[in-house]
């Protein structure tokens, strides 16, 4: 496989945006047939390279090579041209448009009198749908979809041209489990095929799974490129952020204050029925089970965003009724959402205003909020939950991931909760910000919070939590203590499969 000549090659690539040096003289390349990941932190260049890769962005300093022939990628279009195709992490689909149009946007098929040739189109994109085990069709409309299936739009959009490099960033951040398995037969069919992969994701169990070799950038450099087969988790962590890092499973003490959340009976509809736990100040609570178990949707419900059909609510001891968001807060419950960018920040906004947006009625000076007070707010925060942004007048969509999501944290804490839940606290953050929010997890419950938390991973869910509920179809299965609590006997709870059935 060395031996073989690369589809294609940056060298030297420098980018520079006013005051940053995104990518400082990066060198990467990817062979045909083989899936070539690219890591590191947030911030450390990844899509940034991916998108002078792409046309998106001209880079500073350097060239693009394709089969040894230099080539200017003078913008998307001319990148697709040569075989690029970048599906990107942020979704950009038209929520109004159908699935087909969204896929062939450009490039719709015409008949000879230029109408669109709905026959054509539905054809072409009902084959590509079904490769991807997709449960929708051509003519439904993306607004309507869920995210992990506008994922799958995005995916099925780039099996349209036949590609000679294919860029896949963060695709499995929203996915199902057995829509990963089918993506990673589609990624396998492409390598098969001829075709280069470009593979970034922040979980390294897919890292080691898909990908043939590893590259590491760190602050916008080379730090190096590994044979998957030879290398393991530690040393591509130590290449990622300079250290090592504890991966050890928490232990849980036991020792937990009154009763802060008591559920009984909470049924929403379909969604989820006759859930009953509680949670306890200064415990961690995590839940568990595949999407559309209902985890999500009984946190919204905490929240006030849906309304509950059957079932009780008590908080500190009082029967409460939340109708709404506000009545959670004044009831002392935050939750921090599933989706910091869609659900949890305003990326236009910088990071003080960010951080003092639900409370900003309350700091008033007459007609005029109180740019001392919010200051002061934001101060606090930034320093307790260690965010590194230049300052406070820096604009949120700027940050990395990982310190987008302690803004998020921080805008919820500074409401002053006794119940504090977090829905997939790292998705899409690398391996060393993912390492602070868990730590911050725990410092919060040693505080004295009641915390729940939401997370699609085993490994996050296992080493925070005190205790882990595991949900199947909408209902609570087994509820394990973190003695108690392992791989197997997690995997069999969110299967449907009862602890008696597991013992048998």
């Amino acid at each position: 496989m060395s031996d073989v000549k690369p589809a294609l090659r940056l060298e030297g690539i420098v980018k520079t945006f006013p005051g940053v040096r995104a990518l400082d003289g990066v060198d990467f390349e990817v062979r045909p047939g083989e899936v070539h990941a690219l890591m590191g932190e947030n911030g450390a260049g990844k899509s940034t390279l991916m998108k002078v890769l792409a046309g998106m962005y001209q880079p500073n300093e350097g060239q693009i090579l394709i089969e040894d022939r230099p080539t200017i990628m003078a913008n998307p279009i001319e990148a697709k041209h040569n075989g690029v195709i970048l599906i990107h992490q942020e979704l950009s689909l038209a929520e109004q448009l159908t699935v087909a149009e969204n896929i062939f946007l450009g490039e719709l098929p015409r008949s000879r009198l230029g109408f669109v040739d709905w026959k054509i189109l539905d054809d072409r994109v009902g084959t590509i749908l079904q490769k991807l085990n997709c449960d929708f069709g051509p003519r439904t409309k993306v607004g309507k979809l869920s995210i992990a299936k506008k994922q799958m739009v995005e995916i099925a959009r780039a099996l349209t041209h036949e590609g000679r490099v294919v860029v896949f960033d963060e695709p499995t951040a929203s996915l199902t489990d057995a829509e990963k398995v089918v993506l990673f037969d589609v990624i396998n069919e492409l390598k098969a095929d001829g075709v280069g992969i470009v593979y970034i994701s922040h979980r390294m169990e897919e890292i080691f799974t898909i990908s043939d070799r590893i590259t590491v950038l760190r602050d916008g450099t080379y730090r190096g490129t590994l044979t998957t087969a030879e290398t393991d988790e530690d040393e591509v962590t130590q290449l990622m952020i300079g250290r090592s890092l504890d991966y050890s499973r928490n232990e849980s003490s036991g020792e937990f204050g009154d009763l802060v959340l008591e559920v009984a009976g909470l049924s929403c509809g379909k969604l989820f029925e006759d859930v009953s736990f509680n949670v306890r100040a200064g415990e961690v609570v995590g839940f568990y089970g595949l999407v559309g178990a209902g985890r999500t949707e009984i946190a919204e419900t905490l929240f006030g965003l849906r309304e509950p059909t059957a079932g009780s609510i008590r908080l500190n001891s009082s029967d409460v009724s939340i109708a709404s968001p506000a009545e959670a807060i004044a009831n002392g419950i935050s939750l921090v959402p599933e989706s910091r960018k869609e659900q949890g920040l305003v990326l236009g906004m910088n990071c003080r205003d960010n951080i003092t947006l639900p409370q900003v009625g309350d700091m008033t000076a007459g007609p005029f909020v109180s740019n001392g007070a919010e200051v002061a707010i934001y101060d606090m925060y930034r320093d307790r939950l260690d965010i590194k942004a230049p300052t406070w007048r820096s604009l949120v969509g700027n940050l990395s991931g990982g310190n987008q999501q302690k803004i998020v944290i921080g805008k919820w804490l500074a409401m002053k909760p006794r119940l504090l839940i977090v829905d997939e606290p790292t998705r899409g953050i690398d391996v060393g910000s993912k390492a602070e929010i868990h730590n911050l997890i725990r410092e919060l419950a040693r505080s004295g919070y009641a915390v729940i938390v939401i997370s699609s991973e085993m490994p996050e869910i296992l080493r925070v939590s005190d205790r882990v509920i595991a949900m199947y179809q909408g209902r609570i299965t087994r509820e394990f203590t973190a003695a108690e609590v392992n791989e197997d006997n997690l995997v069999q709870a969110i299967s449907g499969i009862s602890g008696d059935e597991a013992a048998a």
